[in-house]
């Protein structure tokens, strides 16, 4: 059974997946090939996510309850058609060739190599490091309930409708909430980072009883929301939309509505439940490239915080 093959036909491409019936979600069964469908089945949506971006893969070689490997480079013996983006690593002076998704087929040769996460770069490849993507990360703490969650999720959006930017919310895939802006690619990372921080303190700010900006995990209330704006430092990556998540039951980091902040359940998002959703509502961040924002406002608040 472990030695047969399954050949997925993906747009102008042939992916082979070997031991397509490995189990990778114990709780609930799914295999490695019950994943390739699942990718298949959000096609445009995770393509749109990953497209261009330098990508890293969590790879679960014998299925989420096994081993994790974070991959950067490309492997020897990758299809010819696979494309893929040079990124530098000053503190190694080292070169990656990071898989360069353009296409789903690239996606499912990653699932073939046993990738489950998909976690992209917010820059992509015409300057790597210039960011388009500004990433809100709501990061609940130990002791933080997922109301708590809803509500500074409400405080962003507050923030970001005043500044006229637009926000893109989708399920972290495990206890939190991220929301997504496209930006301007002008800036490098330490000026999105700066920015980041500017607005995760005027959130902060408008709800103090449930946000903190402190840094250390050590220092922080466990019971309150981090609104981790490190997340837009060089190098730091998070899931993917779309991307399933390496845990047993198999959610999935989902785009939402923000009508539906008060309402969704992160666990019930799953490699089950996605598909339905996604051939019923389609691609919820459709829009997100058209939807451009300038950090000029943040950048100003950075230097009137005189953040470094």
């Amino acid at each position: 059974m472990a030695t047969e093959a399954e050949e997925l036909e993906v747009g102008e491409r042939t992916v082979r997946i070997s031991n397509p019936r490995r189990v990778y979600f114990p709780a609930r069964g799914e295999t490695k090939l019950d994943l390739a469908r699942y990718y298949l089945s959000v096609g445009d949506g995770i393509v749109r996510a990953l497209r261009e971006r330098p990508c890293m893969l969590h790879r679960f070689p014998s299925g989420v309850s096994g081993e994790k490997v974070h991959q950067k480079r490309v492997p020897h013996g990758a299809p010819p058609w696979l494309e893929t983006v040079r990124v530098h690593f000053p503190r190694y002076n080292r070169y990656a060739d990071e898989l360069c998704v353009t296409e789903l087929a690239s996606v499912i040769w990653a699932v073939q190599m046993s990738t489950v996460e998909f976690h992209p770069w917010n820059s992509r490849r015409a300057d790597t490091e210039r960011p388009d993507e500004w990433r809100i990360d709501l990061d609940p703490g130990p002791e933080c309930d997922f109301g708590r969650v809803r509500r500074v999720a409400h405080v962003a959006h507050e923030v970001l409708d005043e500044l006229g930017a637009v926000g893109w919310p989708k399920t972290s895939g495990g206890d939190g909430l991220h929301i997504y802006v496209r930006i301007e690619p002008r800036w490098g990372f330490p000026e999105v980072r700066r920015a980041a921080q500017a607005f995760a303190r005027e959130v902060e700010r408008r709800a103090p009883e449930d946000v903190t900006t402190t840094w250390w995990r050590k220092d922080r209330d466990p019971a309150l929301v981090f609104v981790d704006y490190n997340q837009n430092t060089r190098d730091h990556t998070i899931a993917s939309a779309y991307s399933v998540r390496g845990n047993p039951e198999a959610t999935v980091s989902t785009p939402i509505a923000w009508d539906e902040v008060d309402d969704v359940e992160p666990r019930d998002c799953t490699i089950a439940t996605v598909p339905a959703r996604f051939a019923k509502l389609g691609d919820l961040h459709e829009g997100i490239d058209e939807a451009v924002y300038s950090l000029d406002t943040l950048l100003e608040w950075a230097d009137r915080d005189g953040l470094e």
